[in-house]
């Protein structure tokens, strides 16, 4: 079958944005500074058009940015917007040298969702529907009440705001010096909310194994949810023992960064819920194979981040637990993401289902 030659891509421009962060954000291992937006236009022959985005927060932008100048636009004139493996094959291709590494998968992930932009308002599609469609909603945990640098007290309440406003879970950033710190915050947060909120904790790869190991087992009688990033997210092995060694299941995936990686915890048992990273997986292309790859291990996917995204990735796959509850959009979007009862609707609208304030993205534009 040839090409459809109306999707071809004519041409492609990136550029740079600074969005300032909604709330201050802190874990045991960083602060938020800043979201560096890459984002990313192509247009077809026919005058079709995608937009695509990827992001730091804080550092490495522009160096996302000139791989992009320099090497993945120039590479995607005449290529076909509406076959994105073919288009994802072709770039990875010309980064070989540098893959897998993050600067390249934050690249990659800036065209290749231009690219499924471009294909799903060529077929009238919203990439939920277009990505499978397994769902209408999914249920939302929030992160914004749990920061790491909030007082007891403000978590309780953040706790407390979050179930009234129909949150399913919260998530509590974990990883003070002194474990009896973290539970204590922990049991003051179950005791406001009681047993039917879901409470999940992120260490942010703060710990050794041996301490991981440690405060789950402190952690358990909380009924957590989950236990996120605990470790380095190179050490295999050591999240291996700490699902050994736990009831708690073991949530993993934002900082890695090919299908291996997953596969390799996989197989292993040394993850319990996948979070994988739109963004730092390299585009919706590769984060589907993650998410089915996850399925067939039957294990749940709750994605890290980029909720304005993640609604339809997570409602196109049926294995879907979660999506986080971080606004970041709302200063460059004319609408924000629907949210019922607690759960998270996708855009019916063809394309990402991102509205962009394109004026606002110019203002702050650095790049």
């Amino acid at each position: 079958m040839t090409s459809t030659p109306d999707t071809t891509i004519v041409s492609a421009e990136a550029w740079l944005c600074d969005l300032p962060v909604e709330t201050v954000r802190t874990d045991a291992m960083q602060s938020f500074q800043k979201q560096e937006t890459i984002l990313v236009r192509i247009r077809t022959a026919s005058g079709g058009e995608g937009v695509g985005y990827s992001y730091t927060i804080g550092t490495g932008g522009p160096a996302v940015l000139s791989l992009l100048r320099t090497t993945l636009l120039d590479a995607l004139i005449g290529l076909d917007a509406a076959r994105p493996e073919a288009v994802w094959l072709a770039l990875a291709a010309t980064t070989r040298a540098t893959a897998v590494g993050v600067i390249t998968c934050l690249a990659l992930a800036a065209v290749d969702t231009a690219v499924w932009d471009a294909r799903c308002k060529h077929t009238g599609l919203p990439l939920w529907v277009a990505a499978g469609g397994a769902n209408p909603s999914i249920p939302l945990y929030d992160t914004e009440g749990g920061w790491l640098h909030l007082s007891t007290d403000e978590l309780v309440a953040g706790a407390r705001e979050s179930q009234e406003r129909g949150m399913r879970g919260v998530k509590i950033k974990v990883g003070k010096p002194r474990m009896h710190d973290d539970r204590e915050r922990l049991q003051a947060v179950r005791d406001a909310v009681g047993p039917d909120l879901d409470i999940m904790v992120d260490a942010n790869q703060s710990l050794t194994a041996a301490e991981a190991i440690r405060r789950a087992a402190a952690f358990e009688p909380l009924d957590i949810f989950w236990f996120e990033e605990p470790l380095p997210a190179d050490d295999v092995a050591g999240h291996r023992a700490l699902a050994r060694s736990t009831s708690i299941p073991v949530a993993v995936g934002e900082s890695l960064y090919s299908l291996g990686q997953f596969r390799e915890y996989l197989q292993s048992q040394s993850a319990a819920i996948v979070q994988v990273d739109v963004a730092r997986i390299g585009g919706i292309t590769p984060w589907l194979k993650v998410a089915h790859l996850a399925e067939a291990f039957t294990v749940k996917v709750a994605p890290h981040f980029l909720m304005e995204l993640h609604v339809s990735l997570t409602c196109a796959v049926p294995n879907a637990l979660y999506l986080e509850h971080i606004p970041q959009l709302r200063a460059v979007t004319r609408t924000e993401m629907v949210v019922v009862e607690g759960a998270g609707v996708p855009s019916d609208e063809p394309g990402l289902g991102i509205d962009w304030d394109f004026d606002a993205l110019d203002a702050l534009r650095v790049a």
